[in-house]
């Protein structure tokens, strides 16, 4: 596993962030982070490169505690990390921060600086400070992208950017990873998961909600339709496997997850004139697990 951890967490005052996480992300491809905004994706990132100190718990980035100050050195040294507010010297130029940052990475791919700075179409006269938030995105990327990093670490990557530069930017990971880097990026937007992610770990209120393959998570659940004579006689059913419950009339439905077949004879039992199963999508997941934890 490139990155692990054990009962990461953190918390701010009375606020708690990330609670009790266990990752474990392997080496190689594409991994998307995925949750709503403020559940604790950037706080788990800032742990993993030592750079928030976790309130218990710890873990490993390829090898090395990421609750031991040296080694987290060597971590933020051997990764390529974006921030969520992409912070850089604004008095430099675009080509300066470039030659700038490129001096510290003896790995640094000038191949790849060269192919993203006319890719993101990146001003090399202009001054950071002047630079658009897509801009800034699109160089803070091209910092991470080219230095050579076995492992690329990247928070909502996408942000600033438009249809277009996402389009360029998704295109830009999926090559990295096929040179054999590995990447984890965190992300709100389903869209670019199901796009372009070998593996999924869905975050909730700090805690790990789901993982797997989007294969093996769709495979999981399942959206049930019942229909009965009268109301249905369900409201106060609760089962560890029914994510979500929701009637209207002599009507139900159900988000299921692993045990489908119980639920629909169980239904049955229950007087059901008539009882579908249909596939769910990732955003219907993301947001029955999200609502869920607001309950």
């Amino acid at each position: 596993m490139i990155i692990e951890t054990f009962g990461l967490s953190k918390n701010y005052g009375a606020t708690k962030a990330v609670r009790g996480l266990d990752l474990r992300v392997p080496a190689g491809g594409i991994s998307a982070f995925l949750g709503p905004n403020g559940h604790g994706k950037t706080s788990t990132i800032k742990m993993l490169l030592g750079l928030v100190h976790p309130t218990a718990g710890g873990g490993e980035v390829m090898g090395l505690s990421i609750t031991d100050a040296k080694a987290s050195v060597a971590i933020r040294r051997k990764t390529g990390f974006v921030s969520e507010d992409k912070q850089m010297y604004g008095f430099m130029t675009v080509q300066q921060i470039i030659a700038f940052t490129r001096g510290f990475y003896p790995k640094w791919r000038l191949d790849r600086e060269r192919e993203l700075l006319k890719a993101f179409e990146l001003p090399g006269d202009r001054r950071v400070k002047s630079l658009s938030k897509g801009m800034r995105t699109k160089l803070a990327l091209l910092l991470a992208l080219s230095r050579g990093a076995e492992l690329l670490i990247l928070d909502e990557p996408s942000e600033g950017l438009d249809p277009v530069s996402t389009e360029i930017m998704l295109q830009q990971v999926v090559l990295a990873a096929a040179d054999g880097v590995t990447i984890f990026f965190s992300s709100h937007q389903l869209a670019e998961a199901e796009r372009i992610a070998d593996r999924i770990f869905l975050i909730v209120r700090g805690r790990l909600a789901d993982e797997g393959s989007l294969d093996e998570i769709r495979g999981r659940y399942r959206r049930i339709n019942a229909v009965f004579l009268g109301e249905p006689p369900i409201g106060a059913w609760r089962d560890d496997c029914v994510v979500s419950i929701h009637s209207q009339g002599k009507a139900c439905s159900l988000l299921v997850r692993d045990e489908a077949d119980r639920v629909v004879a169980h239904l049955h039992s229950l007087g059901a004139v008539s009882v579908e199963v249909h596939d769910v999508d990732l955003r219907e997941l993301f947001l029955a697990n999200a609502l869920k934890a607001e309950e």
